[in-house]
């Protein structure tokens, strides 16, 4: 039986899913891919589209009443992030960017790279924090991952970072939450990693979606984010929040509009801004950037520890259906990757899909029934190929001989052929507007293969 806070729970989600996103029952779809883009309420809109209606906004860069009225709201919503993140301006600096990728790539091209000062990477990145190792091979910088285990878990990174920082020190980069498997990496590391005399990229995208982050207690370096993850709206819009004295040891290796106190072409010679506006290149978002207000005022009402606690008991309820869908001879009909514990894990679920001989029924079959019936899941690698490799055990040496051997030819298909290994999953991936009926459904696609 349901408690009574469970039931008043539940009652809270379903009024908030009939008012903020009655589009999913409207159109009867089951939207599991809160990993990949979370849903915008109709709030949200009906807000932003006031604002821009009764209001008049100009160019930034200028003195204008209508630029003023941008750079107000533009200052506004740093400083609701930060609030939203538990600093503030006082010791960190918000970066506007187009996403977490460009919020990541601003501290690769600018970071203080050499033999000395290496680049320490988790085998469970995004490749938008993999692509930081060009920046450091491009100045000789040392490039390590730290390995996962086999519940996809970081193995030992305290005492490989520990034994690194015997010949140098560098940036450590590490996601507070798995893209592909949902778990959660320990953040004490980022102190731990400090007292090292490391630096610390944090990548927060798929993590303050549905979990509170205090930047005061997890002082990360650098925490890069994207808004519609966070809430659906606006697109094409992220930030990197910084400690001051971090940014403080960026070195832009470029200017443009807006960044600079002065250029010249006859003297050869620029300063940039200080701050963030010396990284914000050209006009900013103004006009997306006026939307934040509502979608931080969405997760207000909501409440982080309950919502939360609403994503847990979803998954939660998510896995425990999967894990006792057999074939009729008894074999399992999904194999989950990442902790077989899910306490510290988030909303995202990796699996596949097996035959009742325990084979991996390729993810596209998946997906396509998926969306014949009207439910939203992911398959690939989720541009998470360490995490993926690992999840696969595919063979480090053998990968690299059939990359070599593929080239431009290179498909999934041909790769999984190629290392004789299923590579591919499915994720379910749950948030604000789910519901124990989409858990349902999203179950019933995996279902229809039981043999």
């Amino acid at each position: 039986m349901l408690s009574a806070a469970r039931i008043d729970t539940r009652t809270f989600f379903d009024e908030l899913r009939d008012r903020e996103f009655s589009r999913l029952d409207a159109q009867q779809h089951a939207y599991l891919d809160y990993a990949g883009s979370a849903l915008y309420g109709d709030s949200q809109l009906r807000a932003h589209h006031e604002l821009l209606r009764d209001r008049i906004f100009g160019n930034p860069h200028s003195d204008s009443a209508p630029s003023r009225a941008s750079t107000e709201i533009m200052d506004n919503a740093r400083r609701r992030l930060l609030r939203f993140l538990d600093v503030d301006e006082s010791t960190h600096d918000v970066i506007f960017t187009a996403n977490t990728s460009a919020a990541i790539k601003l501290v690769a091209e600018a970071y203080p790279f050499s033999k000395e000062r290496g680049c320490f990477l988790a085998a469970d990145n995004h490749n938008s924090v993999n692509g930081i190792r060009e920046y450091a091979r491009r100045a000789g910088a040392p490039v390590r991952y730290l390995p996962l285990d086999g519940d996809l878990r970081l193995l030992d990174a305290e005492l490989l970072l520990a034994e690194a920082s015997l010949h140098g020190e560098g940036l450590v980069a590490f996601p507070a939450q798995s893209n592909f498997s949902g778990a959660q990496h320990p953040l004490d590391l980022v102190t731990k990693a400090h007292a090292l005399g490391f630096d610390v990229l944090l990548d927060v995208a798929a993590f303050i979606p549905s979990h509170a982050l205090s930047l005061r207690r997890c002082p990360a370096d650098f925490a890069a984010l994207s808004f519609y993850k966070l809430f659906g709206y606006p697109t094409g819009l992220g930030a990197l929040v910084v400690r001051r004295d971090a940014l403080a040891r960026l070195r832009r290796p470029w200017f443009a509009g807006g960044t600079v106190m002065y250029a010249s072409v006859a003297a050869a010679a620029h300063l940039l801004r200080a701050r963030h506006e010396g990284f914000e290149d050209g006009t900013p978002d103004f006009l997306n950037i006026a939307a934040l207000d509502a979608g931080f005022d969405l997760l207000d009402e909501v409440g982080m520890p309950r919502l939360t606690a609403h994503v847990s008991e979803l998954t939660r309820e998510f896995v425990d259906d999967l894990r006792a869908l057999r074939h009729a001879n008894g074999t399992p009909l999904a194999r989950i990757y990442g902790p077989r514990d899910r306490s510290a894990c988030g909303g995202a679920v990796a699996f596949n899909v097996c035959d009742r001989s325990g084979k991996p029924i390729p993810y596209s079959l998946v997906e396509t029934r998926a969306r014949r019936a009207n439910v939203s899941l992911r398959g690939g690698c989720f541009c998470n190929p360490g995490a993926s490799e690992s999840a696969f055990a595919l063979n480090p040496t053998r990968i690299a001989a059939c990359l070599t051997n593929l080239g431009t030819d290179f498909t999934p298909e041909r790769f999984s052929e190629c290392t004789n290994t299923a590579v591919g999953a499915v994720r379910a991936s749950i948030g604000l507007a789910n519901n124990s009926d989409d858990i349902r459904r999203a179950v019933g696609v995996v279902a229809s293969f039981r043999e």
